[in-house]
């Protein structure tokens, strides 16, 4: 399977964020911490170049607890400001205002110089979809500013968003970018569900899930088979559709419903009810998860 979503939406979306780059102070980023490489689009590096710069590590309690503490490390290092947070529980969210203050404070200290006053820091606030921008800035201001979504593409166009006198955030929808080159990171993409289910075959994808946490170089081989009951030493498909037969998704004669286990499966490893699970480690720590 091809891993690609690029719907014309987007490229105007960017348009518009490169319109208005140069109003901004601080470029803050949220990726999903099972997949901190990957959900990185790589044209915001281009888009923020000379800006200060923010890592946001969302969702942060589906990860590997390990490996969060490795990625938080990786981005330090790579010169960003990094906070972990889960946006839904609001867990972490107090640290965010503190580190937006802490990496602008050469702005503001430039500010105060010359004698401007009172100037809030402006944030863009930017990310692939579906990795909970809007659960974030809803989170952070306290009110329901942004609307919300379990599906990607809910944001279509930008918003400001004032959280206090010190802090603005510019909003901006959800864009990849036009060509995956590494078919790799599309697929994890398309495991937490950044790509629209619509054009994936589900069945496919639950499959390279299940061949993912069975790698025997992991830690994750057990979860499938204590979740469902199955015996996992078998092909993917084979434990999908045992997975179907212990979940009683079956189709009329009793075969198995692939299609319904497929949605099982994708579904509760994205709720994290399969477990913390991470999907590739930063390079420089053991080499990248593939």
């Amino acid at each position: 399977m091809v891993y690609q979503w690029f719907p014309g939406h987007m490229q105007k979306a960017f348009r518009m964020m490169e319109e208005d780059i140069k109003l901004i102070d601080l470029v803050i980023e949220l990726v999903d911490a099972r997949a901190p490489y990957a959900t990185r689009n790589p044209d915001i590096d281009k888009l923020a170049g000379g800006k200060a710069r923010m890592m946001v590590l969302n969702k942060e309690d589906l990860a590997d607890p390990g490996l969060n503490d490795e990625w938080t490390a990786y981005y330090t290092d790579n010169g960003y400001s990094v906070v972990r947070i889960n946006s839904r529980s609001k867990e972490g969210i107090g640290r965010v205002k503190p580190v937006i203050q802490e990496a602008c404070k050469d702005k503001i200290a430039r500010d105060k110089k010359r004698g401007i006053k009172n100037r809030p820091v402006r944030a863009m606030i930017v990310g692939i979809p579906n990795v909970g921008k809007s659960t974030f800035i809803n989170s952070l201001a306290g009110k329901a500013a942004a609307r919300t979504g379990n599906k990607p593409g809910v944001t279509k166009g930008k918003q400001w968003i004032r959280l206090n006198k010190d802090v603005e955030l510019l909003d901006t929808p959800g864009v990849l970018w036009p060509k995956f080159e590494d078919q790799e990171i599309g697929k994890r993409i398309a495991f937490i569900g950044s790509i629209n289910d619509e054009i994936i075959e589900k069945q496919e994808l639950a499959c390279e899930l299940i061949t993912f946490l069975n790698d025997p170089d992991l830690s994750y081989k057990q979860l499938i088979a204590d979740r469902y009951g199955v015996d996992t030493g078998k092909a993917a498909h084979e434990v999908l559709a045992d997975i179907a037969l212990v979940r009683k998704c079956l189709v009329r004669g009793g075969e198995p419903d692939l299609e319904r286990a497929a949605g099982i499966v994708m579904d509760e490893f994205r709720s994290g009810k399969l477990g913390r699970i991470s999907l590739e480690r930063p390079k420089g720590f053991a080499g990248l998860l593939t």
